[in-house]
């Protein structure tokens, strides 16, 4: 029984035998007692005070005394109105944080049967990936691990978009204009030189543009006649019905980005179990088309295009097949739902992508909820905001782009000017100094775009993700590495076994309150699909410790049994912050 449990238990015998109230400990509701109230665990009692008609603090006062005279864990209590604040005693605590020693897996949940998918990245093929990808990588990486620790069995997706007119367009520019240049002989990731035509592609077409405007033709219709632009959609044409050169140049140069694309997965500290690639997939969902008009669920107009009404949901109609019987994107999102489901059958989906698809992903799940899908009620939209950088901040190519790779280089040498400046790693081995500032580096930009709820728009500033003493990866970083010091330093000391009784501190106690938190808190951040939870609970807990720290000595504690129960304690928050980070994708040192 947990000690929530054992507290649910007490008061419900509490309620029967002073009330005649019959109340499950299965519904007895306790929350986290406020911070500035001696206390914490919380009973609210004015319900009860309507059904016996007394008032609040009256019932407070009565299940109080009952709990601290006839119960095992409440040594006393306070009322503030009607809420019943309990204080438990030191030995509940202690034993508490001896159940959570003895379990190696603590906070993790067991398999529950249950399987989800997370698809993240969705990179395009004419380009590398920027800091949008770094959010959303971070976000889907992170709330796998979480829903792991959950117990689910997961499956990471990552769909490509590898084909269409904007692939087609990096294509052209370099057959036109690259000469036969390689990643090998322009000395360029392959990402980066793909990107780079597409770019070329851009500039060159704009000149056509204003070519053509200057003759007296209007920018719309310019638009359609420019030169390039129509090469680039006989490309598509020939592409589509698989001319060999076209298909050729094709793998060739996506081949260049997904070389690329690796490098900057692994420096992310991303992986996929699962690749989907439009290319493979965008010809899906015909069939279906026609399911939903066997079914009187989709209808069709006179020009023979096929639309679903939605309007009784609050959104509009939609288009799901042109009259010509081409498909769009959100009939190819629907066979790829199914095609998914069929790979691996899960109870819950969850797609990474950022909120300017909102209105997409609530038509895509209304239409396969109409359809039936046994799996529609587990789909789930993880929509972000954008990020933004203070201007001159970084580094950008062309100007508005910011490159993930070029982000991530500054990150890791901006922690290494910071660590050298403090002068605490110059004895460290080479191999080691890169590692750790590679860990701090990423790190710190991580835990800043994950620290924020998803939903809002954010200013990702590099100075503020790499300070020592604020909100930061780097200061939850240094605390696990001032952990792993005392450990290492307390070899030195004999430790003995930690006694049931025995008064806490109330900075240890503190301490034993928040990691008996940590399985809600994971369990809280897979509910909420939020990575942001467990970025705040490693930062309360580092500013406990530390707290901690400074005001209860360790190795000149009073006793031995007080000095072996602290190196004890330091080595399971040392455990829990470096579960939790790893949870968000973030490794810890064990010194900086």
């Amino acid at each position: 029984m947990t000690l929530e449990q054992t507290l649910q238990t007490q008061i419900s015998q509490a309620l029967s035998e002073l009330f005649s109230i019959q109340v499950p400990s299965e519904e007895v509701l306790l929350q986290a007692t406020r911070k500035d109230f001696e206390g914490s665990h919380t009973f609210v009692t004015f319900q009860i005070a309507k059904q016996v008609r007394k008032s609040p603090v009256e019932v407070g006062q009565q299940l109080g005394d009952y709990l601290q005279q006839k119960g095992t864990a409440v040594s006393r209590f306070n009322v503030v109105q009607g809420f019943l604040n309990l204080v438990l005693s030191d030995a509940v605590w202690i034993e508490l944080f001896k159940s959570i020693q003895a379990n190696t897996s603590y906070g993790f949940q067991p398999a529950n049967g249950q399987k989800v998918m997370v698809e993240y990245s969705s990179p395009n093929t004419n380009k590398p990936l920027h800091l949008g990808h770094l959010r959303n990588n971070f976000l889907g990486y992170s709330i796998a691990q979480i829903l792991k620790a959950n117990g689910y069995e997961v499956m990471k997706t990552n769909i490509v978009n590898d084909r269409g007119i904007h692939i087609c367009k990096s294509m052209l520019a370099y057959q036109k204009f690259g000469n036969g240049e390689t990643p090998e002989s322009s000395n360029t990731k392959g990402d980066k030189l793909v990107g780079q035509y597409y770019v070329e592609f851009d500039k060159r077409y704009k000149a056509e543009i204003a070519e053509l405007k200057a003759t007296g033709i209007s920018e719309e219709e310019a638009e359609k006649q420019a030169p390039l632009m129509k090469e680039a959609q006989q490309m598509l044409v020939k592409w589509e019905q698989g001319d060999s050169e076209t298909v050729a140049l094709w793998k060739k140069m996506n081949g260049w980005v997904y070389a690329g694309f690796d490098v900057t997965y692994k420096r992310m500290g991303v992986d996929f179990d699962k690749f989907y690639y439009e290319s493979n997939t965008y010809l899906l969902g015909k069939g279906i088309v026609n399911e939903g008009l066997e079914k009187g669920i989709f209808f069709k107009k006179e020009n023979g295009s096929v639309w679903i009404d939605l309007t009784d949901l609050g959104l509009d109609e939609k288009l799901l097949l042109r009259g010509d019987g081409t498909s769009v994107y959100i009939t190819q999102d629907l066979g790829l739902a199914d095609l998914k489901h069929t790979d691996f059958p899960m109870d819950k989906s969850v797609y990474v992508v950022g909120n300017e698809q909102d209105y997409h992903f609530k038509v895509l799940f209304s239409i396969l909820k109409k359809l039936g899908r046994p799996y529609s009620d587990g789909l789930y939209h993880l929509s972000y905001g954008m990020v933004d950088l203070p201007s001159g901040k970084m580094k950008s190519r062309e100007g508005t782009v910011v490159d993930a790779d070029d982000l991530m280089n500054e990150m890791v040498e901006t922690a290494e000017e910071r660590s050298k400046a403090l002068s605490k790693v110059a004895e460290f081995p080479e191999e080691e100094r890169t590692q750790l500032f590679n860990m701090l580096g990423l790190g710190a930009l991580k835990y800043f775009l994950l620290k924020v709820d998803p939903v809002k728009r954010m200013l990702f500033n590099p100075e503020e993700s790499i300070d020592l003493h604020g909100h930061t990866a780097t200061f939850i970083q240094y605390t696990h590495a001032r952990i792993s010091t005392i450990l290492r330093k307390s070899q030195e000391f004999i430790l003995v076994d930690i006694p049931g009784l025995y008064t806490l501190h109330e900075a240890e106690k503190d301490l034993v309150i928040l990691l008996s938190e940590f399985p809600n808190v994971i369990k809280d951040a897979g509910n909420k699909y939020a990575p942001s939870t467990i970025a705040n609970y490693c930062y309360e807990m580092a500013k406990s410790y530390n707290r901690f720290f400074d005001l209860c000595s360790i190795f000149k504690a009073d006793t031995p049994e007080q000095m072996s129960f602290r190196v004890a304690l330091s080595a399971e928050v040392g455990k829990v912050i470096k579960k939790g980070m790893n949870l968000l994708g973030i490794q810890v040192p064990d010194r900086m």
